[in-house]
């Protein structure tokens, strides 16, 4: 069977870790085979929790294929994403999740490959290419926003399609037109079903859907590298098929078509995801919707201009804000890596081989770094708090060598469509609107945020 061989790990992977290897580790297995894969993706916050509660910040579990052991707090980020000693795979972490839907992602490399395909692809993100994207995101959101006036949406939804067309344009260059339905369904499928507990695409399942959905990107962005190599477009597609290694090597066909599978991808969910988690926030507290406007009238557009790339540093609360947002509700709740050697922390000896997660959701909510940690403050933020925090007691975006590559693209994003909607308009959310998320694998609300943006009178 062709899936078989594609699932099977890398020969370098350490070999599975029997469950009783860790068994001097307090925590629990579930139920056979699935463990309590069933239990978390029902209540992820709530299991948690439990978990906590029964067995403190360092727990064994078993779901998604196989025993993970949880490592909690600030400490635990900065030992697993920093990896100062080179302890933790990420290629070996995300790989049973992710294997069959991204693999050769950057999230999926390790150690040198990571690093030299990351300052390849770097090129895109540099100031000249980022002034361009800022340029397309003005005409892009404004001409979208502009016909949003007083017409009953889910924002999640109409985000989501804005965040496609922007990623097409930015990091594709073209306008996916009438192909446009079909991508934005494949993406869906791969992102569902990395958290699907059936782990092989059996016919009929949510794996076999995003393995297609995989096959379809793949071929759709292999079409175009040729183009792009031999061309001077200026989006993050272009780039890369331009891009040289340190050798002056061009990076293959199908490392291309991985990345940019990818980070078509966490462009296009994530952001979705932080951009939503922004809004709704902004609806429930108006003293901070109208401090974000003043600050955005402040800086004194006219109609016809957009936000210049040099005004972005400008919307210091508007920054504050959108942190707030990624600390209540990160786009990526809970991050895995697997352990190469064998290391000690909060009292136990943890074997090599051992897949190990943190959690930004959770660090995000501890109270004895976040007072109160339920109420939206975004002067959490200023200077002289961040600088009394644990460094790695907000990490959104992850950490140390895997900090995530786009993450002042996805600031830049969100500001500029701060800047078009509170200009225009007043949010107003629907009666009980954003009540409930779904937390996995993407946080999304349930309602997709129902609101009416209100014009300025």
């Amino acid at each position: 069977m062709a899936f078989a061989h594609t699932y099977k790990a890398n020969p370098h992977w350490l070999p599975k870790l029997p469950m009783k290897a860790l068994r001097h580790i307090p925590g629990e297995e579930g139920l056979p085979l699935v463990g309590n894969t069933f239990r978390i993706l029902k209540d992820p916050v709530g299991f948690g929790q439990r978990m906590v509660q029964s067995y403190g910040r360092v727990y064994r579990n078993n779901a998604f294929g196989g025993p993970t052991v949880t490592l909690l707090g600030p400490e635990a980020n900065e030992l697993v994403l920093f990896d100062r000693d080179r302890i933790f795979s990420s290629e070996q972490g995300w790989g049973p999740v992710l294997n069959l839907l991204f693999p050769r992602g950057l999230m999926l490399m390790d150690f040198e490959q990571h690093r030299a395909d990351r300052r390849t692809l770097s090129v895109a993100f540099k100031p000249e290419p980022m002034r361009h994207y800022a340029e397309q995101l003005n005409r892009g959101i404004a001409r979208e926003v502009a016909g949003w006036a007083n017409r009953p949406m889910r924002f999640y939804d109409a985000i989501k399609e804005l965040t496609l067309d922007l990623a097409a344009e930015s990091f594709l260059g073209m306008d996916l037109g009438p192909e446009a339905k079909r991508i934005n369904q494949a993406f869906v499928d791969e992102v569902q079903a990395s958290i699907a507990p059936v782990r092989f695409p059996l016919p009929g399942t949510q794996m076999a859907r995003g393995t297609r959905a995989r096959a379809y990107l793949l071929d759709f962005f292999n079409r175009e590298i040729p183009v792009r190599r031999a061309g001077q477009g200026q989006d993050f597609f272009s780039h890369f098929c331009r891009a040289r290694d340190e050798a002056g090597q061009p990076l293959g066909n199908a490392a291309i078509a991985d990345h940019m599978n990818f980070l078509m991808m966490a462009a296009h969910d994530t952001i979705t995801s932080s951009a939503t988690s922004l809004v709704m926030l902004l609806g429930k507290h108006g003293e901070w919707q109208e401090k974000l406007r003043a600050e955005v009238l402040g800086l004194g557009l006219n109609d016809e201009e957009g936000l210049a790339h040099g005004q972005l540093d400008q919307l210091t609360l508007t920054d504050y804000a959108f942190k707030e947002a990624l600390r209540m509700i990160p786009p990526v709740p809970s991050l895995p890596r697997r352990a190469l050697k064998d290391f000690d922390f909060g009292g136990y000896r943890i074997p090599a081989g051992t897949n190990v997660s943190v959690s930004p959701a959770w660090t995000h909510a501890m109270p004895e770094h976040w007072p109160e940690p339920e109420k939206f403050d975004p002067m959490r933020f200023t200077p002289d708090q961040v600088r009394a925090r644990h460094r790695f007691a907000w990490v959104p975006f992850g950490g140390g060598a895997h900090m995530c590559l786009g993450l002042h693209f996805a600031e830049m994003q969100i500001r500029i469509l701060m800047v078009q909607l509170l200009r225009r308009y007043r949010i107003e959310l629907a009666p009980g609107a954003g009540t409930q998320w779904q937390p996995w694998p993407i946080p999304r609300p349930r309602d997709g945020l129902p609101l009416r943006f209100v014009p300025l009178g």
